[in-house]
C-alpha cells in the first residue's frame, strides 16, 4: 500500500495547524488548531476488509523531570517511549481517505468524546489522557486524534508515524475503551499489508 498526505512529505516537518501547540516566543508555545491531517491510500489488497490507523511518537521522553523546565534540557540521550496520539479503527473498507479536520479541529479540554455508534468507525484512547493524568483543567479521556506537543527544551525533533493496516477482518473486538496496545494485539494475524508515513515535529527553536 501507499500512504500520502497533502499536508506534508514523509520525514518532512509537520505544519502548525496539525500540531496541539506551536512556537511561541513568550511563552515557549501557544495552543494550536490541532487538525488531523489530510491522509489517503491506494494499492489496498483486494480481500481487505477494514482498515486500522495508528498514529505514535516514538521519541517521548522516558522520564518526565526535566521536560519543559526553564534552565534545563531534555538530553538526546535520554531514554525515550511511545505515545500515541491517533488510534481510529473499523474503517470501511471502500475508504480512501480521510479529510484534514475530520476528526479534530480543536485543542479540547478534557478531550474529545468517542464517536458516536452511528459512525461505525471507532476512536481509541490517546497519550494525553495519562499526560494530563489529575490536571484540574485538562484532565480526562482524550479520544481520537491529538497532535504533537514535545517538550520545548528537547534537544531532538520528534517523528509522528502514521501507520495504516489493511485488515483482513470487518472489525476489532475492543472494550469501550482501548489503548494503542489492545489495537496491536487486536490486529495480530489479520495485516494483509500496511504503509507508513512519518512527519517531525519541534517547539524548541534550536533544533531544526
Amino acid at each position: 500500500m501507499k500512504l500520502i498526505s497533502q499536508n506534508f512529505e514523509n520525514g518532512a516537518p509537520m505544519p502548525g495547524e496539525l500540531a496541539f501547540a506551536v512556537q511561541d516566543a513568550q511563552n515557549h508555545l501557544a495552543l494550536s488548531s490541532n487538525r488531523n491531517p489530510h491522509l489517503a491510500w491506494s494499492d489496498v489488497p483486494e480481500n481487505t476488509r477494514s482498515f486500522a490507523l495508528i498514529c505514535v511518537d516514538p521519541h517521548v521522553p522516558g522520564r518526565p523531570d526535566d521536560v519543559n523546565q526553564e534552565g534545563k534540557v531534555v538530553s538526546a540521550s535520554l531514554p525515550r517511549i511511545d505515545l500515541f496520539h491517533w488510534l481510529l479503527v473499523n474503517i470501511p473498507a471502500d475508504t480512501r481517505e480521510i479529510a484534514e479536520g475530520s476528526h479534530s479541529d480543536s485543542v479540547t479540554p478534557k478531550g474529545k468524546p468517542a464517536l458516536p455508534a452511528e459512525a461505525g468507525m471507532r476512536h481509541g484512547i490517546n497519550g494525553y489522557t495519562a499526560w494530563f493524568g489529575d490536571d484540574e483543567n485538562m484532565g480526562g479521556d482524550y479520544y481520537g486524534y491529538d497532535g504533537a506537543c514535545p517538550p520545548w527544551n528537547d534537544e531532538i525533533a520528534h517523528d509522528y508515524v502514521f501507520t495504516l493496516y489493511a485488515l483482513d477482518i470487518p472489525s476489532l473486538e475492543l472494550q469501550d475503551k482501548f489503548y494503542g496496545p489492545d489495537v496491536l494485539a487486536a490486529i495480530e494475524g489479520h495485516v494483509l499489508a500496511q504503509a507508513s508515513l512519518t512527519g517531525t515535529y519541534t517547539l524548541n527553536p534550536d533544533v531544526k
